[in-house]
């Protein structure tokens, strides 16, 4: 897309209407808000729910199997965001890729919503992961579609848009996880609830308010192009159906096989892309040089999501059976602890935002803030396994112990994760602007595949190490990340 094009489309937008910000940020605000309002609420319950015995509401797995389908789940939702930032880039545009993608998620929970069997459970998740891939890469596309690109109110742009998602990430464990006490299901249909509401906002409002955002399509498919993609998506389907429908039943495609095929999509698939966008001649010799200085962020992020995510598998998991639930005369439920990451950026968020306009250009850089992140992370599994070193892994833990790893690692979010947001629209080759958001939404698909290889090792027993090792290993990468900033910043050719 042309700079003309880009000015054109944040003309077309006005600027100023929701907090001194563009109009268009209430839109995506509201449609996120409840996307993420139905997609916490419905995982906020999934672990519990697929461990927990049939007598009980559950689905009655056994709990390492139920961490990594959890993991697998969060890699493939987070990987098919690939598929939808091509489409919207190549075929239909990031509004239309918004609203496919909010059907999909809802069928996904309505599926959920009503009692049926592991085969339905399936059928859901395929319906929320081809949802959320369409959905959430775009919304984010558009928000950097709505500020020009030396606007200094993006980055502050973007940690009020966090905001939202986290505000509907903080509501929805706290009322579908008091609904799981009734029943799962009706937890998982108020998660379908939610995503209707924010279709319902985004189509009322998108006109209005978003202009030509989210509309144009950056880098469509010529005629020639069109017949060879659809080729080899007709052969990908037929083989991947061929696989699966032999492989199953001649048992070389087992649950195991298929979480390494995962974990090794999961870093192969960004390792292609980002060949591809520095091999194309749509790619300019700056936008190659920015390519170059997002690969070590990105790997970063890898790290980040990798402690951040296990936030609804370990320690979720630690919530139910390690922390004592029984607190200042209240019962606590475990999936009320899923609020917690949420409701601290809520708090948070706006300081965060505030202090990057108020130093402005004194600020610190962008790989300088990705190697905080990664500092906090390490800290805040180094901070969980404290209470195990002083009472043992037999005793319960105060609660308090994981309100403060929860706190901690939301420091760290708050530098990386709405910085790497800003920064990947502004370091994107403009021909691929929605499918290097995708490739950003990679690093947390590249983490949880390999969170669903590591999640078996945790147990009591393996408490220390297990905290230990990932926390420690985080803070060695922020240390190296931090003595290469200079370089790093080099390669972002004037992007701050």
């Amino acid at each position: 897309m042309s700079d003309l094009n880009k000015q054109k489309i944040v003309d077309s937008v006005p600027q100023t209407g929701f907090f001194g910000h563009p109009k268009g940020l209430l839109t995506l605000f509201f449609t996120e808000f409840w996307e993420r309002f139905s997609y916490y609420g419905m995982r906020a319950i999934l672990v519990f729910y697929m461990y927990y015995e049939v007598s009980q509401g559950g689905l009655g797995l056994d709990q390492p199997t139920a961490l990594a389908i959890m993991s697998i789940y969060g890699s493939l939702v987070y990987m098919s965001g690939i598929i939808g930032g091509w489409l919207a880039d190549r075929i239909f545009g990031s509004s239309k890729a918004i609203f496919y993608g909010g059907i999909f998620i809802m069928l996904g929970h309505i599926v959920l919503a009503f009692p049926g069997n592991l085969a339905m459970f399936f059928v859901s998740m395929v319906l929320i992961v081809l949802g959320t891939g369409l959905l959430k890469p775009n919304v984010t596309t558009v928000v950097g579609d709505i500020y020009s690109e030396n606007d200094n109110r993006r980055d502050a742009g973007f940690s009020i848009f966090y905001m939202g998602i986290n505000l509907g990430g903080f509501l929805a464990p706290l009322i579908v996880g008091k609904a799981m006490d009734t029943s799962f299901h009706l937890g998982f249909g108020i998660a379908a609830v939610g995503m209707f509401i924010g279709l319902v906002v985004f189509v009322v409002t998108k006109k209005k308010y978003l202009g030509l955002a989210g509309t144009t399509v950056p880098n469509p498919l010529t005629p020639s192009e069109k017949k060879k993609t659809y080729t080899i998506f007709g052969l990908s389907a037929a083989v991947i159906t061929a696989f699966v429908a032999l492989g199953i039943p001649m048992g070389f495609l087992t649950f195991d096989v298929f979480i390494a095929l995962v974990g090794v999509f999961g870093i192969l698939t960004p390792t292609i892309y980002f060949f591809i966008m520095y091999r194309s001649p749509k790619t300019t010799a700056v936008e190659r040089s920015r390519i170059i200085a997002y690969i070590p962020l990105f790997i970063a992020s890898v790290m980040f999501w990798a402690i951040q995510e296990q936030g609804a598998t370990i320690l979720a998991v630690y919530a139910d059976q390690r922390a004592n639930l029984e607190f200042l005369g209240f019962t606590i439920s475990p999936a009320w602890f899923q609020s917690l990451n949420p409701l601290f950026i809520i708090l948070l968020a706006p300081v965060f935002a505030w202090v990057w306009v108020k130093i402005g250009d004194r600020q610190p850089t962008v790989p300088v803030k990705f190697s905080l992140g990664l500092l906090f992370a390490g800290l805040s599994f180094l901070v969980i396994l404290v209470p195990g070193y002083l009472n043992g892994a037999e005793s319960l833990v105060n609660p308090l112990w994981l309100v403060l790893s929860y706190f901690i690692v939301v420091l760290g979010e708050l530098c990386l994760s709405p910085v790497g947001l800003s920064a990947t629209t502004k370091l994107a080759p403009a021909a691929f602007s929605a499918q290097t958001m995708s490739l950003w939404f990679l690093t947390n698909a590249a983490a949880q595949g390999i969170n669903a290889q590591i999640v078996k090792f945790y147990t009591p027993a393996t408490e220390m190490v297990y905290f230990g090792v990932i926390g420690g290993t985080a803070i060695v990468l922020s240390i190296i990340l931090f003595l290469f900033a200079p370089k790093i910043q080099g390669y972002m050719k004037g992007i701050k």
